[in-house]
Order: structure tokens, then C-alpha cells, then sequence
């Protein structure tokens, strides 16, 4: 569900304006956040280790 359609409860205006602290907390925790460092990180020793274990195999 998008954050631009919902109300606040708390201050009755759109959650999207971030109005109060509940508008905010809400529309921090909806919006994406993309990869962190830590996913990226391991993503990319994940994919060295691959190439080293596929050249590993076409060495022997």
C-alpha cells in the first residue's frame, strides 16, 4: 500500500506530509530503503568466491 492515500489517525492529515511524529515514523518505515551496505557487501563476496570456485574447477 502507498503512504500517499493513508490518513494519520493521530493529526488526521495525509501520512505523506509527515505532519506529526506518528505521519513520519509511518512514512519512514513505508517508503523503501533500498540495499544496505551489509547486503551489498555480502553480495559482493558471495560473487568472488563464485569466480574463484569456477576457476578453481577450469584449472584442474
Amino acid at each position: 500500500m502507498a503512504y500517499d492515500r493513508l490518513v494519520c489517525a493521530n493529526c488526521a492529515a495525509p501520512v505523506a506530509e509527515g505532519r506529526c511524529p506518528v505521519c513520519r515514523a509511518s512514512r519512514e518505515r513505508l517508503t523503501p530503503q533500498g540495499l544496505s551496505p551489509a547486503m551489498v557487501l555480502t553480495l559482493v563476496i558471495a560473487l568472488l568466491g563464485t569466480l574463484a570456485l569456477l576457476a578453481a574447477v577450469r584449472t584442474v
